[in-house]
């Protein structure tokens, strides 16, 4: 059952950013150019949601679906790793035109092409994984 409402949930967010162009590649590239404040607006609103809900997660003291308390650990210090990775992932979306949320949605779109774009993201985490020891943390 739980399947199901997660199930559920994903295809109304991939209904959303869909009828949002938040997974056009052309509002992405409009972003990069900075000709348009589009998808900016739906960056700040996530942001601002989470930030909100994760207020209210803290102060409620809210249980997660197995009634454990949800724990939200402070982030370690370490600007260095977070510009590069930032670096890296910006470039990446910046080339493909897709940050790796949509790509599920672009397919289910039925935009085949992107499925190298998934490999590619795939392949990424794969070696990031062979060499997460030697990079910076």
């Amino acid at each position: 059952m739980n399947t199901l409402r997660y199930l559920l949930v994903g295809f109304i967010f991939g209904i959303v950013l869909t009828k949002s162009e938040a997974v056009s590649w052309y509002r992405i590239y409009e972003m990069f150019q900075f000709q348009s404040f589009h998808m900016y607006g739906i960056i700040m609103v996530s942001i601002v949601t989470g930030v909100i809900g994760i207020q209210i997660i803290k102060r409620k003291k809210i249980k997660d679906i197995r009634g454990l308390p949800i724990e939200i650990l402070d982030k370690e210090p370490g600007s260095t790793r977070f510009w590069i990775g930032g670096i890296i992932f910006g470039l990446g979306w910046a080339l493909v035109g897709a940050c790796p949320g949509p790509i599920f949605i672009l397919l289910g779109a039925g935009f085949i092409p992107v499925i190298f774009v998934l490999f590619g993201a795939l392949f990424g985490t794969f070696l990031y994984g062979i060499l997460k020891d030697k990079l910076p943390h």
